[in-house]
């Protein structure tokens, strides 16, 4: 079945403004116009961002609707895609963000406008272990790409997550896959998004 429907989750801090996020919006605008693309701003809390994007793609077709996650948006979309059945890429995915972001309670700063701020609460630390997954139903419905040279998350730890799924390691990189437009046209092909 091919992708009518493509949700994207970006990561913390982040935005649709991010550079993947736009790269792939891009390319899905000019190659597949017919495709439904949604990459909706994520609130701080993750029942909340939980929440919006379960809304949003509440009258999707599940057999035909898939999700990209980069980081914290990777770990989102492992349970958009165990809730929904539909396949996912997890570009550097977070997988214990309950422990890692720990230590970001108090006043953050976005990313792409360093003049917007918000506040990490102590209370979405539970709202992050509430929304873990558990282990992958169906791994061969995803695609993880991984930087061994990620410097916020642990590589040995992202593939052992994603065991089993369809895995594209890479020997150097960084977290925010820098060089993320030569590994597009892999992804774009495991979504085979519609013309």
């Amino acid at each position: 079945m091919t992708t009518t429907h493509l949700l994207y989750l970006h990561g913390f801090r982040s935005s649709p403004q991010s550079m993947k996020a736009r790269q792939v919006a891009t390319r899905v605008q000019a190659q597949h116009p017919g495709v439904v693309w949604w990459c909706p701003q994520l609130p701080p809390s993750p029942q909340g961002a939980m929440d919006l994007v379960m809304q949003g793609i509440a009258d999707w077709p599940r057999d035909a609707m898939a999700v990209v996650g980069s980081s914290l948006g990777g770990f989102y979309a492992t349970r958009v895609a165990e809730n929904t059945g539909c396949p996912a890429v997890l570009l550097n995915p977070a997988v214990d963000p309950a422990r890692d972001l720990a230590k970001y309670i108090g006043e953050q700063t976005s990313w792409h406008d360093p003049a917007e701020r918000f506040f990490f609460k102590p209370e979405f630390i539970g709202e992050l272990q509430a929304q873990g997954a558990g282990p992958l139903t169906e791994p061969q419905r995803y695609l993880a790409v991984i930087a061994k040279g990620d410097e916020v998350l642990d590589w040995r730890e992202m593939t052992g997550r994603y065991a089993g799924a369809h895995l594209k390691l890479l020997e150097g990189g960084d977290h925010a896959l820098s060089d993320f437009d030569a590994h597009l046209d892999e992804v774009l092909a495991f979504l085979d998004l519609a013309r």
